[in-house]
């Protein structure tokens, strides 16, 4: 039998030397780690500033005395903002309506100009307006603001978002319901619980899956918070003694705090949603304060797994876990049997996804996003915390959204092959500002996609058809009653080919006074016109009332061929609304920093670019569109007594359906269209004239009444001839400016100053 050799004493101690210097190295390297990590955790917790993308706002809603808004209207709005309906309104975020009588206990909110305090209001409406506004006490409130509708964040490319809360903004419950459910031993560990750890692994292996997890929420904080995602025993190992580390650094209250603003709590579509801040609002669309047991339950549950307890996508699982943790809350004690099983019964409350806490409104978000890079870096906008309010009106977007959506769906059910799957852009201004309060960029308006308010680039038809006239009319040598040519034109153009126009009906009218052009559309008098006026400045008349640059100078530009966005329409035509007077369209009001410090704001710049005698003569000739053009199959949908201007358009074979027209207080631009550019067989008055009626007919707008320039008085003349005429035996006569002093041809049948007599037909 084989015997072993024993080491040599100088063999044994030559190993034990060996093994001293290996763990005196072991140690040296583990105190080296241990120092960078304990650096580096005390660094980034200590000073933490969490990646906070720029929140947009809407336009808050202005309560008072008259304003237009019913009492049904408005606690839509509440439900809309998280209100909650309840018995007694005695806390922020709640409200009680009686029929015409709301009560509403208005929540806190820094706006850009002051903090305004939570208030308990109470509200009397008549029909569509708010007739009285009280505070609690009965008192006469002047004004008052709802907490604005949050629309959206812009957050970074890796699309983590949050809404940092401070402790006191921290219902008590959720770190009670955390460290009841999560993690028990939260008061005394210190950083790792090695016997929640055993306990895990004995489930687990006995269940044949992951039922329960081993982890601290320090050690889940850390994971989140510092680390990436790769489950290996280095990552375990450093979290372990960053957990460590982080507790005998930090106060359990700060800890709880940062996993409260820091942990994964589930996916907006690109976006992360990270902290019970914002899943508040991503959930259930109101404020952490102000939310109850179950619901505060039920976020606790998804902790476990953003995904496999999604509420929306697996609303059984979901309640079944919350609902096993209201149990695990009575039996901690936490809560009270009674107030679990009440809390067990209630449904799970997620609000609908998309319109409470999501994306909002994509389409306007994106031109707040373009607008904003033009005076912040990216880096500001996606990590300093800057609060941004908007020109966006909830109210009106919503009814934008409501007339597109209704009048595609009209024709998608008319019948008609081309007119099916059509898509549509609205923009709605306040011309005297030039504030965007409404953007719609697709029948599906919450859907982040492609933007075609801000990038489709398409003809606009007889939309280009103002501008000619604006040209001429700034020559001075032009008036409404100008007699154009509406005769055939024949263009030789630079490759050898031949154009050659037609009116829509393809009938030649020839002599035609301006009005009746303008107002008729007529395509040869137009280019006649176009033509003698000069390309070059038709081209520029494009520039000033606010293109970039001027269009090439084709014939065709006449007519509409030029390919443009429907917000550099709308551009356009808000300084003829406005009177000549160019403001650059904008979407953001006010920009605030973290602490609430106003930063710059976009400055109203506004420049004169077109004559007011001009001006207000093309306007008037466009209020006649409306009233006998192209545009009257409007005035079935509007009240009565409003007054409009506006201009339809057309492109070739019916691929585009343009409508742009304006009242005193709004510019509403419409188009209709296939994606890819096939024809719709429609017109601008049965598209785009059909939405923009539509959306005019339900907003409390003000009638167009510009200004009369000095220099010029109201003649009335002839519409068929331009002939100066009575209104009192001439049912076709219409009353336009002109110079003070123009010699007019009296009409020989009806010359002006004749008086109405029982023989005469009336003006209709």
């Amino acid at each position: 039998m084989a015997r072993k050799k024993r080491l040599s004493k100088s063999m044994r101690r030559r190993l034990q030397r060996g093994f001293a210097v290996l763990s005196l190295l072991l140690l040296l390297v583990a105190i080296v780690v241990v120092a960078v990590l304990d650096r580096r955790v005390t660094a980034q917790f200590e000073g933490r500033r969490w990646t906070l993308p720029a929140r947009v706002y809407a336009q808050p809603i202005e309560l008072y005395a008259g304003q237009q808004l019913s009492s049904r209207r408005f606690a839509e709005e509440l439900e809309r903002l998280g209100y909650l309906a309840v018995a007694s309104p005695d806390r922020p975020g709640t409200y009680r309506r009686r029929g015409d009588r709301v009560s509403v206990f208005v929540r806190e909110f820094r706006f850009a100009d002051e903090r305004q305090d939570a208030r308990a209001l109470r509200l009397g409406f008549s029909g569509d307006a708010i007739t009285s506004l009280e505070d609690a006490q009965g008192r006469e409130v002047a004004v008052m603001r709802l907490d604005p509708l949050l629309i959206g964040s812009i957050f970074p490319i890796h699309g983590e978002d949050r809404i940092v809360v401070a402790p006191d903004q921290v219902p008590p419950l959720l770190p009670a319901a955390l460290k009841a459910v999560e993690d028990r031993k939260f008061d005394s560990h210190h950083g790792v619980n090695p016997l929640a750890i055993l306990r895990a692994l004995f489930v687990n292996v006995r269940a044949g899956q992951i039922e329960q997890g081993g982890s601290t929420l320090t050690q889940q904080l850390v994971k989140s918070y510092f680390l990436d995602s790769r489950r290996t025993l280095r990552r375990k190992a450093e979290e372990a003694v960053m957990a460590v580390i982080l507790e005998s650094r930090f106060e359990k209250a700060d800890i709880m705090n940062a996993y409260i603003n820091e942990i994964y709590l589930g996916q907006d579509g690109r976006r992360a949603v990270h902290g019970f801040g914002l899943a508040s609002q991503f959930y259930f669309g109101k404020p952490l304060t102000e939310l109850s047991l179950p619901e505060i339950a039920l976020m606790v549950a998804i902790v476990r797994g953003p995904s496999y307890y999604d509420p929306r996508r697996q609303p059984e699982r979901a309640l079944e876990r919350r609902n096993l943790v209201l149990r695990v809350l009575a039996e901690q004690g936490v809560v009270s049997a009674a107030d679990a099983d009440r809390a067990a019964k209630k449904p799970l409350g997620v609000a609908e996804p998309g319109r409470k806490g999501g994306s909002f409104y994509p389409a306007f978000l994106d031109l707040v996003r373009r607008q904003l890079r033009e005076d912040y870096e990216e880096s500001a906008l996606t990590e300093a915390g800057l609060t941004v309010f908007s020109t966006l009106d909830p109210l009106l977007q919503e009814k934008a959204e409501t007339a597109l959506a209704g009048e595609l769906d009209r024709l998608d059910a008319s019948g008609r092959k081309e007119a099916k799957e059509l898509e549509g852009v609205v923009i709605v201004t306040t011309p005297q500002t030039g504030e965007i309060v409404g953007l719609v960029g697709g029948r599906r308006a919450t859907f982040d996609g492609f933007n075609r308010a801000l990038d489709a680039k398409r003809p606009i038809g007889s939309l280009a058809k103002p501008l000619v006239y604006l040209a001429a009319l700034e020559t001075g040598r032009y008036t409404p009653a100008t007699i154009l040519a509406d005769e055939p034109v024949d263009l030789k153009l630079p490759n050898g080919d031949r154009w050659k126009p037609a009116n829509f009906d393809k009938q030649v009218r020839g002599p035609v006074p301006m009005v009746r052009a303008l107002t008729q559309s007529l395509n040869l008098a137009t280019v006649n016109l176009g033509l003698e006026v000069g390309l070059d400045h038709v081209a520029r008349t494009f520039e000033q009332l606010g293109l970039d640059e001027a269009p090439p100078e084709f014939a065709s530009m006449l007519l509409g061929a030029t390919n443009l966005s429907p917000l550099e329409v709308t551009q356009m035509y808000n300084t003829l609304a406005n009177g000549g007077f160019r403001s650059p369209l904008r979407a953001v009001r006010a920009v605030i920093d973290e602490a609430g410090k106003p930063l710059k704001a976009p400055e109203l710049e506004v420049a004169e670019v077109s004559s007011p005698e001009a001006i207000y003569t093309l306007d008037r000739m466009l209020i006649e569109v409306m009233e006998r053009g192209t545009g009257r199959a409007a005035k079935r949908q509007l009240p009565s007594d409003l007054v409009v201007a506006g201009k339809t358009g057309t492109s070739n074979d019916y691929r585009d359906s343009w409508f742009s027209g304006f009242s005193g207080s709004h510019l509403v631009v419409a188009w209709v269209g296939h994606d890819d550019n096939s024809p719709t067989g429609l017109t601008g008055t049965t598209g785009g004239l059909a939405v923009w009626s539509r959306l005019m007919g339900s907003i409390a707008t003000s009638s167009f009444e510009p200004l009369l320039p000095e220099s010029l008085e109201h003649r009335w003349i002839d519409y068929f001839s331009g002939l100066e005429t009575s209104p009192y035996c001439n049912g076709s006569a219409v009353s336009l400016p002109f110079d003070v002093g123009t010699l007019l041809e009296p009409a020989p049948d009806c010359p002006p100053g004749a008086v109405e007599s029982p023989a005469t037909t009336g003006f209709p």
